[in-house]
């Protein structure tokens, strides 16, 4: 399909969202506004057709838009940076991928540790979640160099970096309770506490939404903490 085709049909999309809130929130103020009997609320039904000529709606779909393209480059941006998933990295690696974002959570692990699983199974999910912020893992048995250097001593440890600094750590699962049943939203919690992730708002989880909607219409195109 045309390109140009595809971008009008995402924009149309978008715009199609924001006037059907638009009309609702319209709506619900002249209902508020009458003091008229229930029976009349037929009359105060609004004509969506006038709403798209009103030019603070269009200005309201054009900044809606404006919006989603910054946030989008800005989504770009950070997962050429590796955010947006959780990655394994080398010794090699890691002094570059701690320095290179603002945000950085790394979880030193040993592969046969079960509770280094647990952990792994929740910083996945939270890094689909949280592209503002890098998820990566480090094997400890293969990078001694950094485990010495950090001080890393119980596994899981996952510490926090800001440019390239650690900041604060996790050891074991002592934050989330010291039990493996602990919930992917308990470690979410904890990390939005010190302050490397930041809670998710109701308008950011509609514009996943929306993100959302974009890739459909693109596929329909083509036990105890072990001791290192």
């Amino acid at each position: 399909m045309d390109p140009d085709a595809v971008k009008s049909t995402l924009q149309n999309l978008a715009f199609g969202n924001v006037m059907a809130a638009a009309a609702r929130n319209y709506q619900k103020e002249l209902i508020a506004g009458e003091k008229a009997p229930a029976t009349s609320s037929a009359d105060q039904e609004v004509d969506l057709d006038e709403l798209m000529d009103d030019p603070e709606l269009e200005k309201l779909h054009a900044d809606r838009i404006a919006a989603l393209k910054r946030g989008a480059e800005k989504r770009e941006a950070l997962k050429r940076q590796g955010h947006g998933e959780y990655r394994e990295i080398t010794e090699g690696d890691f002094f570059g991928e701690v320095t290179g974002s603002e945000k950085t959570i790394c979880h030193f692990y040993h592969r046969e540790f079960y509770r280094c699983k647990i952990m792994d199974k929740h910083l996945k999910t939270l890094a689909l979640k949280h592209p503002d912020t890098k998820f990566i893992r480090l094997d400890a048995e293969n990078a001694p160099f950094f485990v010495t250097k950090r001080g890393v001593k119980t596994l899981p440890c996952v510490i926090i970096f800001r440019k390239g600094v650690a900041v604060d750590r996790l050891i074991g699962f002592i934050d989330m309770g010291g039990k493996d049943d602990f919930s992917t939203r308990a470690l979410e919690v904890v990390l939005i506490k010190k302050g490397i992730i930041s809670e998710i708002k109701e308008e950011d989880e509609d514009d996943d939404y929306l993100e959302g909607g974009r890739r459909t219409v693109r596929s329909s195109l083509n036990h105890d903490s072990d001791s290192d």
